[in-house]
């Protein structure tokens, strides 16, 4: 069963030109076959824009699923979680829970990330942290559960 999924990185260098992004590529090639990919999107730092992506994904059925990357941190440009909580309906915290142990394990600063999960209509929205080894992590904790969390959005659970 495929999903379909978009990427948004949140950079404002790397959405200036300044720096390739390299979190896109990662996120593509954990997600392998078991997911299409509906949109790729750099962006910079920007709340509004991060929103209008989420809205339009989201309220369109586009996405399955919204993964960001960036923005997560304490940086006063890191809006990330904010703009995502706006537009929620409702929030999935064990993800971003199993994300901050996972990463927590490799660097003593995951305890600083306020990424968060949630649902908007039936498209689940998960913020990644913002460099690719710390994306490479979150990935494998979560996805193991994203197919079963996506069939149960979806209504796709069949009783066995």
């Amino acid at each position: 069963m495929s999903f379909r999924v978009a990427l948004i990185v949140l950079s404002d260098r790397a959405a200036s030109g300044e720096r390739p992004d390299t979190c896109i590529p990662l996120m593509k090639e954990r997600l392998g076959d078991v997911y299409s990919i509906a949109r790729e999107t750099v962006i910079p730092d920007d709340p509004a824009a991060l929103q209008a992506e989420l809205i339009e994904l989201a309220d369109s059925h586009e996405a399955d699923l919204v993964l960001t990357s960036g923005g997560t941190g304490l940086s006063p440009r890191d809006r990330t979680p904010q703009a995502t909580a706006a537009i929620l309906d409702y929030e999935v915290p064990g993800i971003a829970e199993a994300i901050r142990m996972v990463s927590f394990a490799h660097v003593k600063t995951a305890m600083l990330s306020r990424a968060l999960a949630g649902v908007r209509h039936r498209t689940l929205i998960v913020n990644l942290p913002g460099s690719p080894r710390a994306v490479g992590e979150a990935l494998d904790i979560v996805l193991p559960v994203l197919p079963h969390a996506l069939e149960l959005l979806n209504d796709r659970i069949v009783d066995g």
